[in-house]
């Protein structure tokens, strides 16, 4: 480093900046840019990136580039002889809606709304058999990544295991283990043996029969390869113990023998098996040269870089071994991969090419062996492919169908439509496949890795919680850029030496860098620096998510470029001060309101700032070699310090923090910042960043709220009256908060919104609000409050076989049609669906369908003569009222007819329905006031909900209070609050200001009962704050029955509220009431009204009689008994256990007394 009369190179930079702006308008305690500023930045990158840029620019490079590298990868089949050239439909691959294959694609507006798509809809699903579907992302550690972990004490063979998930370019994974063993197990020696598990090899290899066979026969240089220049006595004596342990192996032809004949026939070695010539030593040969670290290299003359990496394996091991290095972290975020929606297509279709190349070449053989003429249309099977994805993608099982107990469950999902957040959030999701019921919390919990990259108050409660996480708002996935473009882009530097013939790589490798691409060792430099900044100026220039790591320490310079990686986009920081100035904010807010065009030479985008060096992605691997500042204050406060501590000037005086501000930590004084973040609030996901304050909540309620946010009533797209959603939800008039956060904006909650501004007191007022209720004003339930429409749509379509109709909608004709519902078929029209705007209740026939019957088929002796078809019309469920809202008729690809039916009604909260402040304060309506009966204050003010004092103090929602404090400013003052996370905002300046509109400071108020009209003796704290109507409706759930449906097997009462069905009197329903000691409420409960029946049985054997009352006829066959025969009472469910155990030929005899 560079000294300049005691400073650094930075610090006189520093300096120089100080006394060049060192005139009466500069201040030294100004930060280089405002929070507005900030989110300037902020704004771009939503307008120019957009929230679900991950799911679209992976499925774009899915198309663009991974289904020609599989079909590249793959074309062993070769038709030389093919006179007719035929262009045929290969497959037809599914459009990701707003890719840039899609018809959406760059649509503004005003041309959403004009083809009736709702223009907020941000894409990035796909549409599967009319429904949508998204594909989470499936987090997976990372390939072509050297993990060390100890092992558990349970495991005695060894006690470190270094372990690599090698792939190469095809995708096909081969995984190398290296084993630290404290003793052999074939000769007496003891110390530490390292044994290694190749592919296609049954047994441990030692790892100097490995190197032997990699060609590496001499010890000094296996030694060389191992040590890398580091002096260690332990490192050297575990490497002779290896030596000694097969001193037996003294050539290359002996270990490749040795290998062979541990080897199994599978693998690269199954097909050169059939080769009567084939021995163990080819076999060996090539299972090193195609088989072990592949990625590394499978071409002949690879094996001494696969010796050099070896060694650099056993290197990693034996330091961790010893303790000189940490072992790894496999929770670390650096060391995942998560694999998006191109990602999964891509190996999707690549399952689903080779299966139809399979077939393909199957039936070659087989046209070949009979000699007919080949037809090239009959060789392709187009569906092959179409089907694989479309079942895949249908149905959430991704993998061949056939082996659908190895794929993975749960992929692709129904895309949520709830709410418009609840869908956003959809899209942004992750998910760890991971067993549920494992006991490891690990992977579970919250790593320090995921600031900035995932949510840390969004994932589910219980099986999934930690496992099912979201991606914080500006988290990006890396597509992949192409490794041989960075080889040849490193190359060009000078500065790296490759593996060559000699081993003059290892010359003096400790003052040397390693150079990693991807987890293959592609050579050393002696100038790492030259490196980096080359790269740094590519990265800004043509491929923006790259990592480069500079590990000092252990001499590493790892670069990725792999897909799959997190990343999200900094300020870069260069000598303690911002690169992006406030010119660039400047011309950045020229462009977006439209004054520059593209071509002007101030333009400023998302993308110019990247290549003009301002923003920087980093992934979590880089963010280790980093020094990232909290906000451009911390920039400030280090940069006086440096400057001032070299000159004989005296610091200008720190701001002092009040009393009431916000505690921040000591800050680092260092002007060695490379990064600074953009804004804290950006490591929040799209349910948490609406959360007002959520600084100020207790942890697990911001979790609790993203849950509920996402089942709050509200608008979920501005097209819903044109949609066919499966159930929706629409609040009559949902309003924008009072109080919001910055982000709203750009979620467009303000235009979307899911809730309503009520005027909350919090007050013990007569009892029925307790654990969780809320008491809700029943006159403003009347005006409107929290009212709401419910969709439901039910759908049906005809069924052919061939031009054979199967099932016909149409409407039933009672004289040819049996089984007729017990529903009202007059509402159906002509065609056999109901007619729209027309009242409808439950068991009204919503659309007509029948079926035809074979001859053959007697319905049990009800069919007559003329009934020819089967009824099997969709009819409303049980308990539902409300109006036909829309009716939509088509035919399907099939070329058959279907129908979809809307039904609409409008649902009044009522005692049960479930309520939810923004803070994870749910509760439900415990009992409804009218107007005259609500307290109110000295204005005549009176709450629309009243809450329970009881729910504040333990939960420590102190956000929901200042939210109260903040709307109710809002509202006197005319202004939106803001309540974005880690701004200055203090309950001290909201009581100022409520004190100034002559209000108590801490939103008390004086109120009066409403049924006595005397003053309460305790104020009481009243505000607006923004209520959400959750989906949870008592309408939906309560259930109770007298009779109804039975089971046609049991006779017992049907289950469950759709089938009307009853209620379970369960087990411990039961030993309650036998501890009660009332059993003829029990008989009652488990026979009476359950399924009682008569049976005869006769008294001398105890077997069934036969009986015939009608005739006097009672009869036991097998004692040949006709008088004495008893009636007996049993369950029926009895009565066909006892047949059923006769026929199995065990006698259950009934003992009459």
């Amino acid at each position: 480093m560079d000294e300049i009369s005691g400073r650094t190179v930075g610090q006189e930079n520093i300096y120089q900046n100080a006394t060049e702006n060192d005139d009466e308008n500069y201040d030294v305690n100004e930060p280089d840019l405002s929070q507005e500023e900030c989110w300037a930045v902020i704004s771009a990158f939503f307008e120019y990136r957009g929230i679900v840029r991950q799911q679209l620019a992976s499925y774009d490079h899915f198309v663009d580039y991974d289904v020609h590298d599989v079909v590249e990868a793959n074309h062993e089949v070769i038709l030389q002889h093919v006179e007719d050239r035929t262009d045929l439909e290969a497959q037809i691959i599914p459009v990701m809606v707003r890719s840039k294959h899609c018809n959406l694609y760059e649509k503004n507006d005003y041309e959403m709304a004009s083809l009736q798509e709702c223009p907020y809809d941000q894409g990035g699903y796909f549409i599967i058999n009319g429904s949508e579907k998204v594909l989470i992302a499936q987090e997976r550690l990372a390939d072509n990544c050297l993990f060390v972990f100890k092992t558990p004490p349970s495991s005695s063979t060894h006690t470190h295991t270094a372990e690599i998930k090698s792939t190469n370019e095809k995708g096909d994974v081969r995984t190398v283990q290296l084993l630290l063993m404290e003793r052999s197990g074939e000769i007496g020696i003891t110390g530490h043996f390292i044994h290694a598990r190749i592919p296609f090899v049954k047994k441990e290899i030692p790892i100097k029969i490995l190197f032997f066979a990699l060609g590496v026969t001499n010890e000094q240089d296996i030694m060389s390869r191992i040590c890398l220049g580091v002096r260690n006595h332990d490192l050297e004596e575990a490497v002779k113990t290896c030596f000694e342990e097969a001193f037996a192996i003294q050539s290359r032809t002996v270990a490749l023998d040795f290998i062979g004949r541990r080897a199994s026939s599978s693998g690269a070695g199954q097909e050169r098996r059939m080769d009567s010539n084939f021995h163990e030593i080819r076999h060996a040969k090539l299972l090193i040269q195609k088989e072990f670290l592949p990625h590394i290299g499978t071409e002949p003359g690879c094996l001494k870089r696969k010796s050099y990496y070896l060694g650099y394996m056993i290197h990693r091991l034996l330091l961790c071994a010893v303790g000189s290095r940490q072992l790894d972290d496999r929770d670390h975020l650096g060391k995942k991969r998560l694999d998006t929606a191109g990602t999964l297509l891509r190996n999707l279709f690549s399952t689903v090419y080779k299966k139809m190349i399979r077939e393909m070449t199957e039936h070659i053989k087989k046209v070949l062996a009979s000699k007919h003429e080949f037809n090239l249309t009959m060789a392709i099977k187009p569906q092959t492919i179409t089907n694989g994805l479309r079942y895949s993608m249908g149905t959430g099982n991704w993998g061949d169908q056939k082996k659908s107990m190895q794929s993975k469950s749960g992929v692709s999902q129904v895309l949520n439509r709830y709410s418009y957040s609840s869908t956003l959030s959809h899209l942004r999701r992750c998910n760890a496949p991971i067993d549920r019921d494992g006991k490891v919390t690990k992977p579970r919990q919250l790593h320090n890795t995921h600031w900035g990259f995932i949510c840390p108050a969004e994932t589910p409660e219980g099986q999934a919680c930690g496992l099912m996480k979201n991606f914080s708002l500006m988290s990006y996935i890396s597509v992949g850029e192409s490794s041989k473009l960075l080889i040849d882009h490193i190359n060009e530097t000078g500065t790296l030496q490759v593996f060559s013939q000699t081993d003059d790589i290892l010359q003096d490798i400790c003052t040397k860098t390693k150079v990693i691409l991807n987890g293959n060792w592609i050579g050393v430099t002696r100038s790492p620096d030259d490196i980096v900044i080359s790269l740094k100026e590519a990265k800004k220039a043509f491929c923006e998510d790259i990592s480069i790591v500079n590990d000092v320490s252990e001499r590493e310079l790892k670069i990725y470029c792999d897909p799959g990686r997190v990343c999200r986009p900094l300020f870069t920081v260069n000598d303690a001060s911002l690169v992006i100035t406030h010119d660039h904010i400047r011309r950045l807010d020229s462009t977006r309101s439209g004054k520059l065009q593209d071509d002007h030479e101030d333009y400023l985008d998302w993308d110019r700032l990247i290549q003009e060096g301002c923003i920087e992605y980093l992934d979590a691997e880089e963010e280790e070699v980093s020094l990232i500042c909290m906000t451009p204050e911390d920039l400030v406060e280090a940069r006086n310090k440096w400057t001032y501590s070299y000159t004989d000037l005296p610091p200008p005086p720190m701001k002092k923090r009040g009393l009431f501000e916000r505690m921040k930590t000591t800050p680092a004084f260092t002007n060695r910042w490379t990064h600074c973040e953009i804004h804290p609030s950006m490591i929040l996901g799209i349910c948490a960043s609406l959360i007002p304050f959520p600084d100020h909540n207790q942890s697990p309620r911001n979790t609790y709220q993203s849950a509920m946010g996402k089942q709050a009533m509200g608008i979920h797209a501005t097209n819903y009256q044109l949609r066919m959603d499966i159930t929706s939800n629409i609040l009559y008039y949902p309003q924008k908060p009072l109080v919001t956060t910055k982000v709203m904006e750009y979620l467009k909650f303000r235009e979307m919104p899911a809730g309503q501004n009520a005027m909350v007191a919090i007050l013990c007022y007569g009892g029925y609000n307790q654990e969780d209720s809320i008491i809700m004003n029943q006159s403003g339930i009347d005006r409107g409050l929290f009212r709401s429409f419910t969709f439901r749509n039910y759908q049906d379509s005809e069924k052919r076989t061939g031009v054979l109709a199967i099932e016909t909608i149409e409407r039933p004709d009672p004289q040819y049609t049996i089984g007729l519902k017990h529903g009202s078929y007059d509402k159906l029209g002509e065609d056999g669906v109901i007619i729209p705007g027309i009242a409808v209740s439950g068991g009204d026939i919503l659309i007509g369908k029948v079926t035809p019957l074979p001859p053959d088929v007697t319905m049990l002796g009800q069919r007559s003569d003329t009934q020819i078809n089967r009824d099997i019309s969709t009819m409303l469920r049980y308990a539902e009222i409300g109006y036909v809202d829309q009716v939509l008729i088509g035919s399907n690809q099939e070329n058959a007819k279907f129908a979809k039916v809307k039904i609409r009604s409008t649902r009044i909260p009522e005692i049960g329905d479930k309520f939810a402040s923004r803070h994870g304060q749910k509760g439900t309506i415990g009992m409804t006031y009218r107007q005259e009966d609500m307290p109110f204050t000295r204005e005549g003010i009176v709450p629309d909900i009243i809450i329970n004092p009881h729910a504040i103090p333990s939960r420590m929602t102190i956000g929901h209070l200042i939210e109260s404090l903040m709307g109710k400013l809002s509202v006197l003052t005319g202004n939106e609050g803001d309540a974005t996370p880690f701004t200055d905002v203090t309950v001290e300046d909201l009581s100022k200001n409520l004190r100034e509109q002559g209000y108590h400071s801490r939103g008390l108020e004086v109120m009066y009962n409403g049924h006595t009209g005397r003053k309460l003796v305790a104020q009481v704290f009243v505000g607006p704050t923004y209520y959400q109507r959750l989906k949870h409706m008592v309408h939906d759930k309560i259930h109770s029955r007298a009779r109804g449906p039975v089971n046609i097997l049991t006779r017992q009462p049907a289950e469950g509220r759709n089938r009307e069905g009853g209620l379970r009197f369960g087990e411990m329903e039961r030993d309650c009431m036998i501890s009660h000691g009332t059993a003829l409420f029990l008989k009652e409960r488990l026979f009476d009204v359950s399924d009682p029946f008569y049976i005869h049985v006769c008294d001398i054997c105890g077997l069934p009689a036969i009986a015939k009352p009608s005739k006097g006829i009672y009869e036991c066959k097998i004692c040949k008994n006709s008088v004495m025969v008893s009636k007996v009472q049993v369950p029926y469910a009895c009565k066909m256990l006892f047949q059923e155990l006769m026929s199995m030929n065990i006698s259950p005899r009934l003992m009459l007394t």
